[in-house]
């Protein structure tokens, strides 16, 4: 039988087939299938399962499907592994908050390279907007501007209001989403005012550290009545990227991609390189200093030194 994975928790999966649920286990062949990752099977999967004992809905996972597309990071205990975040994405929502907590531009920007480079579409999801003071809307609109310059879509929107939600649920409508941002940006929130079936716990900010509590421990997969699915995944704190070699890092970032063919050497990194027509775009201020900036700190995998930079400046 074929079954979607909703959720994985350790050595368990729930395996979601004709409406009902089954608790399963993969044999070991798939296991060690997956030892360059750290989960085998992934949320979101397509599965080839069989029922073992049909009583108490349990199975075996036989086969993963092949997958259209997936999105990883790395391991959080082993950094030379990869984790799959979650599989066959038709699109991805990131929660950008200013405050409690304030998501930093580096985070973005190594999500949006990851997405990019497992060509995942995303939209950017400017959320907490009841809560902002008059000062940080010129800095939410600016990110926007940003953003859009680029080519992404982005919107403002308050889950815990339910402000410029209903342009999300006719979006999601029948696709296999996913809600990524950083633990307490409002994803469990804004899942639970996509789908009134649903009831996921949700937490509030720490106020000592302004960082949310983490309520989603796994991803899990929800499903909507308006036929589609949405990925909710663990809050992430920083996103380390894998599979990219520094050469190719550039050809994620939109705006230097266009660029590349007009750069001196075809090996270009962009650093110290004469005639390089990234670094020129940049001091002319058609590429975002930020956005430069952190694509220096991918090819150097400078994560701890540049994921917190302020979108305060």
């Amino acid at each position: 039988m074929i079954g979607k994975v909703l959720k994985s928790t350790g050595k368990l999966y729930s395996v979601l087939h004709e409406n009902t649920l089954y608790s399963c286990r993969i044999r070991g062949k798939i296991r060690l299938q997956g030892l360059k990752t750290t989960n085998p099977v992934a949320v979101g999967d397509e599965v080839d399962f069989e029922v073992t004992d049909q009583d108490l809905n349990q199975g075996v996972i036989k086969d993963v499907m092949p997958r259209h597309n997936y999105i990883v990071r790395k391991s959080i205990n082993l950094s030379k592994q990869k984790h799959i975040l979650a599989s066959n994405v038709d699109r991805a929502y990131l929660l950008v908050t200013l405050v409690a907590p304030e998501t930093h531009l580096a985070f973005i920007d190594r999500f949006l390279v990851s997405a990019e480079s497992f060509r995942i579409p995303v939209t950017l999801l400017f959320n907490k907007m009841d809560m902002y003071f008059e000062e940080h809307l010129p800095l939410v609109d600016a990110m926007i501007e940003k953003y859009e310059k680029i080519g992404y879509t982005c919107q403002k929107i308050s889950a815990l209001k339910e402000e410029n939600v209903q342009f999300l649920r006719d979006e999601i409508a029948g696709k296999q989403v996913m809600i990524a941002g950083h633990s307490g940006v409002g994803k469990s929130t804004l899942v639970n005012a996509l789908d009134d079936n649903l009831d996921i716990k949700t937490n509030e900010i720490s106020a000592t550290h302004l960082q949310g509590q983490h309520t989603t421990t796994f991803a899990e997969m929800h499903p909507l009545k308006s036929g589609g699915f949405i990925i909710d995944t663990p809050g992430i704190r920083a996103f380390g990227i894998v599979e990219l070699e520094k050469e190719h890092i550039s050809h994620y970032f939109p705006e230097m991609r266009e660029r590349l063919n007009h750069c001196k050497f075809n090996n270009c990194l962009h650093q110290n390189e004469p005639q390089c027509a990234v670094k020129e775009a940049v001091e002319n201020g058609e590429i975002a200093e930020s956005r430069y900036i952190n694509y220096l700190s991918l090819i150097t995998d400078d994560e701890d030194d540049h994921f917190r930079k302020s979108i305060f400046g």
